[in-house]
């Protein structure tokens, strides 16, 4: 059993057929946890959709209202590079509710950790990029909200570079956001996070991992989070159709490792979401996010065990 629980719904699946996106991956995620017994059912937990008025702290009410009722624009639905349905509306908005869960979940057990989310190039008044609603950011401006957190940080490893989050939080000094991703690659337009480390074609293991500690660290020191949320994004990975960096499984792992590890040990709680994966073979994209719950599993049982005298 897993020292953390794992928020999953079978409905995560957009159902968007032959598409660069592969959203089965969510349930072959699922089932391969279970067939290599890292994870049992009882670690697997659902989440609510959240209401409109949750939605309403960061996306508008025309967004909203055009997004639910089916009335979206020739234009708005091609921003969104995905088909339109009431079933991908679903997803997402349950994907919503799972990263609002796992940051909860995050708060009380060290680590949340989503099996989905990660849709950080929505904005308040449009989706793009396959992303229709930012989970990322109506979690913490509801948390905010609540009171449970005064102070928390966006650590988006994703591939793309995180310009919804960039722009929703660009005011709000209670929300550090930092992204690391390919700079030659969606988007074209890149709103500043706090933190923009711009990668160029082609960086490997090596490199990435001493840029990231290079900046994250800092950054972790300087705004103290209580929590962070994690975009552990699979698409740095060397095969992957909308990448352009060269990282191996190993050094996705070990950058999972890093981000995990380093923030438990400053303290900070830490929900983790998926965010984005496009490999050749959707298997490489599984084992990747695979991965990551092993190394969250990892981190978290590291930071709470005794020193070795």
């Amino acid at each position: 059993m897993l020292p953390f629980r794992l928020v999953y719904d079978d409905d995560y699946d957009l159902d968007l057929g032959d598409h660069v996106f592969p959203s089965r991956k969510y349930r072959l995620i699922r089932e391969r946890l279970l067939a290599l017994g890292i994870a049992t059912p009882a670690d697997f937990v659902s989440p609510l959709p959240p209401s409109e008025d949750t939605l309403r702290l960061v996306h508008g009410e025309g967004w909203l209202r055009r997004l639910f009722n089916g009335t979206l624009s020739y234009q708005e639905v091609a921003r969104l590079e995905i088909p339109y349905s009431r079933r991908m509306v679903q997803a997402t908005r349950l994907a919503a509710g799972g990263t609002i869960l796992a940051s909860r979940l995050a708060l009380a057990d060290g680590i949340g950790f989503n099996i989905g989310g990660g849709f950080h190039h929505a904005f308040a008044d449009h989706g793009e990029g396959f992303c229709a609603l930012n989970d990322v950011a109506i979690a913490l401006r509801l948390l905010l909200k609540e009171g449970a957190i005064e102070r928390a940080m966006v650590v988006d490893c994703d591939v793309h570079q995180g310009n919804g989050t960039a722009a929703l939080f660009a005011s709000d000094p209670r929300v550090f956001t930092f992204s690391i991703h390919q700079l030659n690659n969606y988007p074209a337009v890149k709103p500043p996070s706090d933190i923009d480390v711009n990668l160029e074609d082609g960086v490997g293991d090596e490199e990435y991992l001493d840029q990231l500690l290079a900046h994250y660290v800092p950054a972790l020191r300087e705004h103290q989070p209580q929590l962070v949320i994690y975009l552990a994004g699979a698409d740095p990975y060397y095969q992957d159709e909308l990448g352009g960096l060269a990282l191996t499984m190993n050094g996705l792992r070990n950058r999972d490792r890093l981000v995990i590890e380093t923030a438990l040990r400053r303290g900070a709680h830490v929900a983790v979401t998926l965010a984005g994966g496009y490999a050749f073979l959707v298997q490489d994209t599984v084992t990747i996010h695979v991965n990551t719950v092993k190394a969250a599993a990892e981190a978290l049982h590291a930071v709470r065990s005794p020193a070795r005298s």
